[in-house]
């Protein structure tokens, strides 16, 4: 979905509270407007999250992606395709520090809302762990709004459901070996009392049908999760 042109991207660090992080940068052709944090999965800052990072910049957007792992070993970009990465990548996953992640994030909605071209508005699109951060950060922070899709694990987190004060999506793929369908149905119970919360099923789908390239891709759920992601930020940001 191209309703624009991407007008420059680039490598930029980022300034937090006790440190710096490295993240990619895609700037629209028209400001001012809102900022999307794009969050990665456990993979870095790959080929795919700039793909997406350009998908949300051509759609009218400020979109960066952040290094997340930058507190473990920044600058490290693995492949879902190759075997021996499985294993580096599981151990970040595994040692990643949510709670200060969320810090982290934190202060890249205080450095989006000051950059110069933003109009304040601040929202976050995640993929798997990044899903998750999604979820915390609409429980915890005070972004505008959130999108996450095959959001692993946010059912140990499930308890700060009452917490969820900002615009959520969730993007949920049933044929998912990470996420269950019935750990779907458990989490689709618990949120969809919450009139800020949106889920989208997708009945054929497997974890990452975003992931530009990957085997898991499904053109069509993912041309429709993008669509419907796009509308959600337009509406909120």
């Amino acid at each position: 979905m191209k309703t624009g042109a991407v007008n420059k991207t680039g490598q930029i660090t980022v300034p937090l509270r006790d440190g710096e992080m490295g993240a990619f940068l895609a700037m629209p052709e028209k400001s001012p407007v809102g900022a999307i944090i794009a969050i990665m999965e456990i993979w870095g800052v790959d080929d795919t999250m700039k793909a997406h990072a350009r998908e949300f910049a051509e759609a009218g957007f400020i979109c960066l992606v952040p290094d997340l792992f930058w507190r473990l070993e920044p600058g490290v970009i693995l492949s879902s395709d190759n075997p021996e990465h499985w294993m580096p990548s599981l151990d970040r996953y595994y040692h990643f520090d949510y709670n200060q992640g969320v810090k982290d994030m934190e202060d890249t909605i205080t450095f989006l809302r000051a950059m110069e071209g933003c109009n304040g508005k601040v929202g976050s699109a995640g993929y798997c762990l990044g899903g998750k951060m999604c979820f915390l950060m609409c429980c915890r922070t005070g972004i505008d709004c959130a999108v996450a899709y095959y959001a692993t694990y946010l059912e140990q987190n499930i308890r700060e459901a009452p917490e969820l004060s900002r615009p959520f999506m969730l993007h949920q793929a049933l044929q998912d070996k990470w996420v269950p369908a019935p750990v779907c149905q458990y989490i689709q119970w618990k949120l969809s009392g919450n009139p800020l919360v949106t889920i989208h099923q997708y009945p054929d789908a497997d974890h990452a049908f975003a992931r530009h390239g990957a085997s898991s891709y499904r053109e069509a759920d993912a041309t429709k999760a993008l669509a419907l992601s796009i509308d959600f930020f337009n509406r909120h940001l």
